[in-house]
């Protein structure tokens, strides 16, 4: 089905329409698979990820069924881990990568694409706003006016603490972090920390530390396999 010029508009950003029934009908598409996923209780990490795929519009083939629990668990060890609830406008406009960790009470508005790059890590309460309004309001105009937006990109390594806002437009920098309850208001380049309403430099982030393997951390998960 070929896209609209409303939606093509939409995810380039531009001034568009939300409540056409076009749009109206994929959010609603979405609200049922995210309500699906945060109701979903014991589900089986197989499941969490087939529910999740639902969310975004991934129709990947799941793997083959492992025989034992365990062995289908590490068929999907490099897929994000979601921790529901979760809440997302539209879903398929979201693209994570590779051992994504995104904590509860997560909000996604992708009205334009949000990318969350390979080994980024959410706190709870994370919001993405990749949409937005007119100061207008006259052209704003409620329901009935134009909406537009900006696409949201987080690179890789990064770490978000909890309560943290990103507005439209926004590139966070590879290695990143952002400290808890920031509203992210411009770019952040790679490698730095920020904080603050609007989030501003503290510092670099420090790199080569090898803290895991110097704090024993790594030898202890090692012994913990060898324990029978």
């Amino acid at each position: 089905m070929p896209t609209s010029e409303n939606k093509a508009r939409a995810l380039r950003g531009e001034l568009h329409y939300a409540f056409t029934p076009e749009l109206v009908d994929a959010r609603r598409r979405c609200s049922q698979a995210c309500q699906r996923y945060s109701n979903s209780g014991d589900a089986s990490r197989r499941k969490r990820v087939e529910m999740w795929r639902e969310i975004v519009g991934d129709a990947t083939p799941l793997p083959k069924q492992a025989q034992s629990q365990d062995a289908d668990d590490d068929l999907f060890a490099e897929d994000a881990w979601v921790e529901p609830p979760i809440h997302i406008d539209y879903g398929i406009n979201v693209k994570l990568g590779k051992n994504v960790f995104i904590n509860f009470n997560c909000t996604i508005v992708d009205t334009c694409l949000v990318t969350i790059g390979d080994r980024t890590l959410f706190a709870p309460n994370i919001s993405l706003y990749s949409g937005t309004h007119p100061l207008d309001p006259e052209v704003r105009n409620g329901t009935q006016g134009p909406e537009m937006g900006g696409e949201i990109h987080i690179e890789e390594d990064c770490w978000l603490g909890g309560n943290v806002t990103v507005l439209p437009g926004v590139r966070i920098g590879k290695g990143s972090v952002v400290g808890a309850g920031s509203v992210v208001t411009k770019d952040v380049p790679p490698y730095t920390v920020v904080a603050g309403n609007p989030a501003r430099k503290l510092r670099d982030v420090p790199q080569g530390t090898n803290a895991a393997e110097t704090s024993g951390a790594l030898a202890a998960m090692e012994r913990d396999k060898q324990q029978p």
